[in-house]
């Protein structure tokens, strides 16, 4: 739940970065944030032998890398019998190996740079506030349950007061909003959820925790563990055993969700302009 490291100048929670401040997407999150976890990297950034090279840097002897994967598309030409040229594009994934700048040498200061301290914030956190307003959303507060009705196309939450801490909030409604994506008006993702605690149901609730992971690291919302985690691992550990390619579709599906809530910032800022 928290593979990252507070005292980096990058972010109090971030996701892993590329050698020139951009996230990566995806399964490489899940991966990088692990390796980050597993080795004790307090720093975010990850770069090529060949990207270190270039900035004078060397990675120091007997160092292990780690595996990111790059996804795309090619064009081929193809002609018919008849001389007829159509294009097909083609789906393909390349591997390569990218390591923590804790293990390279020689970089400049600011790769290794440590933040001031910050106080938690206590009340509620004004750009999140913001980022869920932009989704126009239909939240509702009461009650003690949160959860989102596919019927009523809504978002139900207890009252703000009644979260332990302003991140609390914030990070379950970002699970919740996670699940408002899947609306047939939006990215119309099922599974073939039939019935509550199905396989289905299972995927989706995979999705929704590591949407809100991903988006949570965007807002700078740190996320804890809740009682009913060990009651979700057991339903995704079923699915993860009779799909081992079940953990990159939910994160694919997650960065789609996270990159369509993303897009409702756009345009609520073209509205204002």
């Amino acid at each position: 739940m928290k593979p990252w490291n507070a005292e980096h100048a990058a972010g109090r929670i971030t996701k892993p970065l590329r050698h020139n401040g951009e996230p990566y997407n995806g399964i490489n999150i899940l991966m990088l944030w692990s390796a980050a976890m597993e080795k004790g990297h307090a720093a975010p950034i990850w770069m090529t032998f060949r990207q270190a090279k270039e900035l004078d840097a060397t990675v120091r002897k007997g160092e292990k890398g780690e595996l990111v994967v790059y996804a795309n598309t090619i064009t081929r030409t193809e002609e018919n019998a008849d001389g007829e040229e159509s294009e097909h594009a083609i789906p393909f994934m390349k591997g390569y190996t990218v390591f923590n700048v804790e293990q390279i040498e020689g970089l400049p200061s600011d790769y290794y740079q440590l933040a001031e301290p910050v106080l938690d914030p206590v009340q509620r956190i004004d750009h999140a506030e913001e980022y869920f307003a932009a989704t126009e959303a239909n939240i509702s507060h009461s009650g003690n349950q949160a959860y989102y009705a596919i019927g009523s196309d809504r978002i139900q939450l207890p009252p703000f007061e009644s979260f332990r801490d302003a991140e609390s909030y914030y990070a379950t409604l970002a699970h919740e909003t996670t699940h408002w994506t899947r609306h047939p008006n939006r990215l119309d993702r099922s599974f073939g959820r039939k019935r509550w605690g199905d396989e289905g149901y299972a995927q989706e609730e995979l999705v929704a925790e590591l949407g809100s992971a991903f988006l949570s690291a965007d807002l700078g919302i740190t996320l804890e563990v809740r009682d009913d985690h060990a009651a979700y691992i057991e339903s995704w550990l079923e699915v993860l055993k009779k799909d081992k390619r079940a953990i990159f579709t939910a994160a694919a599906h997650a960065q789609r969700a996270v990159d369509y809530l993303n897009s409702l910032q756009a345009a609520t800022s073209e509205q204002v302009t």
